[in-house]
């Protein structure tokens, strides 16, 4: 009953029932009181209970000591609202998680928290930083940069009802200051259960909408009076700490300057997403030091109703999730007015290179100085659907926003769910009967992406950007150091965003970073990284070659970065008087990293891989060059940024690159 219940709340759309806040319609889950539960409150003797003991199915070999089970939230009247964790103590230590309270006890623990919203921790343990993954055969290895190398380590499912966490049909949340409540309800019996974690330093950490978890589940534990645990330092990968205007759409052009494949090269498209971003607002100036903050970004949405613009109301990962993309964008494309020129598009498979001809003569019939009807300022989904219309190898049907440079179509899947779902992982884990795992639900707040309650994912609270100076300056009062880091080739939440939001907030008395991050940072085996930059109590590091999900595609150089920039207390870029830890490259100063020259294709598997002809390149950084040497951003000019025509040169490197392609 609950597993068919779950598939198709699942598949619900934001115009069916749970989108109109029908609770009757959502499910009612609750833990399971396996053999062996004591009764009465938390307290050490639940150690025993939750200790995973268990062989765990198709896991060979030995594991650190694991714990799992659910503990409750403690919010009243819901007694049944849980939050479900799988912990595991450091890797060659034993007894680290059971160890006795003791102040003196300074032996680090991490929690991770995964995004969505509504996404289990368990992707992370079992495909990103854990210590066993999940091959896309469905095997399992071990993983040798697991995070618990270096410390007690805790993925947890949250809100309530992810994964195997558990609420009842009334009890998901209503909003992020309810999600930070409830985390500390849960920590509050975490503690109980395995007292040493109370005066630990715990180091908070997590990804993409975590980015919006942490601060205020932060801003919680500074306003408790007695908080439940000792917060010392918090991280964030590619986090939505802003509008999705701000952390979605600002950063295309970006995204176009670090993998210009995306657009085959062509000069008169990379115009027109420059002009676009003009008019929509996008083109910040970023200055160091920051000179004012940055106006509100309102993401203007189209004017043309269409199939296309109605689609563009889903976020876009799960627009990219329905069905096939290429399909979905020729439907769209084909459905808007019956245009002659927009059903041209959709013959893409046959007829691409005229279609795309068509919609660039579509862009010169647009008056100058407008927004595109169809798209309003959803500047990335107006990307990804001309790659799929236009540009190999995503023209083979797939854009994964998480990670450019892969083009497979359909991805390796990494999914865990035969796994957990396994009633002989079920009882060691001492998970819930009463639900199956999945990997990701769409009703966190009670509700299936309704925007008429809240964001795109229905979620109704303020972005963290409003709050940030506050709980900067919070931090900086408790001893709270904070970590923003980013992953190059992700295309959703770019890094790009996430400069604007330090730019735009105030943290150890000043308006963000007073240098422009250009020192670079290095793995043990001495090659480049990325960037780093370190300021008044916040770091801020860039991944090179890394998508959105850091430690899966850079698991060498996330532990790296845990160890020294996170646990650790590496001075490399920090700000020191008139001098950086580290030094500074101008090579690295630039607004943009520059991504690979390899794009990846196949279908479930990585089967060819397509390598950029160095002409191309070269006469589009000549170009880059001088497009960049002329645009005039808000707030640093007047008027529009000058438009560069696109010239022979291009066109010639844009044809080198299509023959090298197809042969």
């Amino acid at each position: 009953m609950y597993t068919f219940l779950l598939s198709l709340l699942t598949l619900a759309l934001p115009g069916l029932v749970l989108a109109q806040g029908n609770q009757n319609s959502l499910p009612n889950t609750f833990p399971h009181a396996w053999p062996g539960q004591p009764n009465g409150t938390f307290s050490p003797e639940w150690q025993k209970y939750f200790e995973v003991t268990e062989k765990l199915p198709n896991i060979t070999g030995p594991i650190p000591r694991t714990f799992a089970g659910n503990i409750p939230v403690n919010r009243q009247g819901h007694p049944n609202d849980t939050l479900f964790f799988w912990a595991f103590e450091k890797q060659g230590a034993n007894g680290t998680l059971t160890a006795p309270a003791d102040a003196n006890n300074t032996d680090p623990w991490i929690i991770w928290l995964q995004g969505g919203p509504g996404s289990s921790g368990m992707i992370a343990l079992t495909t990103e930083n854990g210590p066993i993954h999940v091959l896309a055969n469905g095997t399992w290895v071990f993983n040798n940069f697991s995070w618990n190398h270096l410390a007690d380590m805790i993925w947890i499912d949250q809100p309530v009802g992810t994964g195997f966490s558990t609420a009842d049909s009334t009890g998901y949340i209503a909003d992020e200051d309810q999600m930070g409540e409830d985390f500390l309800g849960f920590l509050s019996n975490l503690v109980k259960v395995f007292p040493s974690l109370a005066t630990r330093p715990l180091f908070l950490t997590g990804e993409s909408y975590a980015g919006t978890y942490i601060p205020y589940i932060t801003k919680h534990i500074f306003q408790a009076q007695n908080p439940p645990v000792k917060l010392r330092k918090i991280a964030i990968g590619d986090g939505s700490l802003g509008s999705q205007a701000t952390v979605e759409h600002l950063p295309v052009v970006n995204v176009i300057e670090t993998y210009p494949a995306i657009i085959g090269y062509d000069q008169d498209v990379f115009n027109f997403f420059r002009e676009q971003e003009h008019l929509c607002g996008f083109d910040l100036n970023l200055t160091y030091p920051q000179n004012g903050h940055f106006p509100t970004l309102n993401l203007v949405r189209p004017t043309e109703r269409s199939a296309l613009s109605q689609s563009l109301l889903e976020p876009t990962e799960s627009r990219l999730k329905s069905q096939s993309l290429q399909k979905a964008v020729s439907e769209k494309f084909t459905a808007t007015y019956g245009s002659r020129a927009l059903i041209k598009r959709a013959e893409f498979v046959e007829r691409r290179e005229e279609s795309r001809r068509d919609w660039k003569r579509d862009l010169t019939g647009r008056a100058n100085g407008t927004i595109d009807p169809f798209y309003g300022c959803s500047l990335l989904d107006e990307l990804i659907d001309y790659a799929v219309n236009f540009t190999f190898p995503w023209s083979n049907g797939d854009f994964d926003v998480y990670d450019i440079p892969d083009a497979t179509s359909p991805e390796p899947f990494l999914n865990a769910s035969s796994f957990f779902n396994d009633n002989r992982t079920r009882a060691a884990l001492h998970a819930p009967t009463s639900k199956d795992w999945i990997r990701n639900f769409n009703y966190p707040f009670g509700n299936a992406h309704d925007r008429s309650k809240g964001n795109q994912y229905g979620d109704p609270s303020v972005e963290p950007i409003a709050f940030l100076s506050d709980l900067a300056a919070n931090a900086s009062a408790a001893n709270v150091s904070i970590v923003f880091y980013s992953g190059n080739d992700d295309s959703l939440v770019q890094h790009r965003g996430t400069e604007v939001i330090i730019q735009n907030m105030t943290f150890g008395g000043v308006q963000g970073f007073s240098r422009k991050p250009s020192t670079p940072w290095f793995d043990d085996a001495g090659n480049f990284a990325g960037i780093v930059h370190q300021e008044r109590g916040l770091t801020y590091v860039l991944f090179a070659g890394a998508g959105h999900l850091v430690p899966e595609w850079k698991p060498a150089q996330a532990l790296v970065f845990l160890r020294e920039f996170v646990l650790g207390g590496n001075l490399n870029g920090t700000v020191s008087g008139t001098i950086v830890v580290g030094g500074e490259n101008a090579t690295l100063a630039n607004d943009f990293l520059p991504g690979g020259n390899e794009i990846f294709y196949g279908s479930a598997a990585t089967q060819g891989t397509s390598t950029i002809p160095a002409a191309t390149q070269a006469a589009w950084n000549s170009f880059i060059a001088t497009a960049t040497a002329t645009h005039s951003p808000l707030g640093a000019g007047n008027g529009a940024p000058r438009a560069v025509r696109g010239d022979v040169m291009g066109i010639i490197a844009f044809v080198i690159m299509v023959v090298v392609w197809v042969v």
